[in-house]
């Protein structure tokens, strides 16, 4: 059984890390302006674009994921003939329209795949799941992380979808943002009204910076810590309890909106490494998605676990 594992931009995954395990990305463009770039992660082009247009303008930026059409023609073009079943893993569909695209795609998919693979020499059925991760940018990439554990492992696909299901309900994302005003300004331009002026100019003139928990397609502020540096901290903290206490997936994902050296200088990350080490936990980090980027601002930090209902304390 050739088992595919599809994922899309906003997905933080390190660029070797899709190389390496065959990862297939559902591109989101991204327009500022003039300026068009398709998010195909890698990292030394999504950087030139946020030096270049992101940090003056990305708040305004127009985000466009795959279209059904486009989800359904790179299946039926390549996908039903290079594998027999295929894991696809979106960002939260209370965030993104990627998941329904590909929930749409997939019945057209499952109609007219026989013929094109009967063509490649494959009499065999091809089959598709779409999994809403429930999350976004680092957290999602837990979910796709543990897929590929358990592709190599040898697990059955029903063994996959069972636990890669039960796990979209128990990622737990985290992000600190260094700029509230790009947020508000972002969550405008998009007609969110999630964060507010006054949150935004208080939190800006006292530097306090909200510590924000996606969870189960919900995303809200569950910590308010006065400057980036402590916040950031703190979090490394609470992630590194999480580890000793024992995750669901031996993974740790982190995405940083910006230079990876700028990430690794953070205080608290050596710690927290270091427990992932003593715990036989992976650390996975990449440079945000531009999507992500565009949406959260430059210098914003993602991370992600699996973990049973925690607080975070």
């Amino acid at each position: 059984m050739r088992i595919g594992i599809v994922v899309d931009s906003a997905c933080d995954l390190p660029q070797d890390f899709i190389t390496q395990h065959n990862i297939v990305l559902l591109p989101i463009t991204v327009r500022i302006g003039e300026a068009i770039l398709a998010d195909h992660r890698d990292e030394q082009a999504t950087l030139s674009f946020l030096h270049a247009h992101v940090a003056e303008n990305g708040a305004e930026a127009e985000t466009i994921p795959f279209s059904v059409q486009q989800i359904r023609d790179l299946f039926l073009q390549r996908l039903v003939i290079d594998y027999d079943h295929v894991f696809c893993m979106t960002i939260t569909k209370t965030r993104s329209p990627i998941h329904d695209n590909a929930l749409q795609a997939s019945f057209a998919i499952l109609n007219d795949y026989k013929p094109v693979r009967q063509a490649a020499g494959f009499n065999s059925p091809f089959a598709l799941r779409v999994i809403d991760t429930q999350n976004l940018f680092a957290a999602q990439a837990v979910t796709a992380v543990e897929a590929v554990r358990l592709r190599d492992s040898g697990a059955s696909v029903q063994q996959i979808r069972e636990r890669l299901e039960e796990l979209a309900g128990n990622v737990h994302g985290y992000m600190i943002t260094r700029d509230l005003y790009y947020m508000r300004a972002r969550a405008r331009h998009k007609g969110d009204r999630s964060v507010g002026l006054i949150s935004a100019a208080l939190g800006s003139a006292l530097d306090i910076k909200p510590v924000l928990h996606g969870y189960r397609g919900e995303t809200g502020p569950v910590a308010k810590i006065k400057g980036f540096d402590n916040a950031v901290t703190k979090l490394f903290e609470v992630v590194g309890q999480r580890v000793r206490a024992g995750l669901m997936t031996p993974a740790v994902c982190l995405s940083y909106g910006g230079e990876l050296d700028e990430l690794r200088d953070l205080p608290g990350y050596d710690a927290l490494r270091q427990v992932c080490s003593d715990h036989g936990v992976a650390v996975l980090e990449t440079v945000m998605s531009l999507t992500g980027m565009v949406n959260v601002g430059k210098g914003a930090l993602t991370v992600g676990f699996a973990d049973g209902p925690h607080r975070f304390e």
